[in-house]
């Protein structure tokens, strides 16, 4: 808990030290689409891969594109802990002119979750480790930018009918904060709130769809982008044990970039 709440510590000085200074703030409209795949191939061990899609203008002009694969460690039906990589191709607008910038990341993951009468809560604390390539005068360089990214999310999953494929309600909301020697200004990265539904395909496939606000400070620490996004998850799950016990399928975490 010690270094979330140095983080946390550290967005109030931000805010603070940036509060003089009228925020500007850039609106932008996006479609964001994926694919969240857990393969389950022991009671212990499950194996993750998933690519996103962003769009801005919704489906007019790239935003980034974000692949990821990871393991899972099941230490309880209701707990599990989890690391892998991923790769993000990150799109640059300057007029017409289009460039992609890459950044590599390392992640790990604590999840837990829980009832509240027949509500069904999940938490996860991820911690991303992130190399960002710089850009010089809109040209990409050979340099990276290193950051380390607190990721906070809660979700509750609300049915409003005992049929399992029966849309539920779908809320979520994430806070992530950062640090490194290039974060001065912007320790709070941006805050992700959604609400839609979840419904069930299969009894291995679903999906959730809905309204995503996210709020996101940029490196100035006074420029801001809101994205109203509308957001299109899909989570398959197959299951490879021989024998499978009832009950011990857990959804995983509606998940991001």
């Amino acid at each position: 808990m010690k270094p979330a709440f140095l983080v946390f510590v550290l967005a109030l000085i931000t805010v603070s030290s940036v509060a003089q200074r009228n925020p500007e703030v850039q609106t932008q409209n996006h479609f964001w689409w994926s694919i969240n795949n857990q393969l389950r191939v022991s009671n212990k061990w499950s194996v993750v891969a998933d690519a996103h899609i962003r769009r801005t203008d919704f489906l007019k002009n790239n935003s980034f594109y974000f692949l990821r694969l990871g393991a899972v460690y099941h230490i309880k039906p209701t707990f599990n802990i989890g690391g892998g990589g991923g790769h993000l191709w990150l799109a640059n607008r300057n007029g017409a002119t289009e460039l992609f910038t890459n950044e590599n990341r390392l992640y790990q993951h604590a999840q837990l979750t829980h009832s509240f009468g027949n509500i069904r809560l999940q938490q996860r604390l991820r911690i991303e480790e992130r190399w960002q390539q710089r850009v010089v005068n809109f040209l990409p360089t050979n340099q990276y930018r290193y950051s380390t990214r607190y990721r906070y999310q809660l979700s509750a999953n609300i049915p409003v009918s005992k049929n399992a494929y029966i849309p539920s309600i779908a809320i979520a909301d994430e806070l992530l904060l950062q640090t490194g020697n290039d974060i001065i200004y912007n320790t709070f990265d941006q805050n992700r709130l959604f609400a839609g539904i979840r419904q069930q395909i299969t009894p291995s496939l679903s999906f959730d769809a809905g309204y995503m606000l996210v709020y996101q400070q940029r490196l100035s620490g006074y420029q801001y982008n809101r994205n109203h996004t509308i957001r299109l998850f899909f989570y398959w799950q197959p299951d490879l044990r021989k024998k499978q016990t009832a009950g011990t399928t857990h959804t995983i975490l509606p998940d991001e970039q």
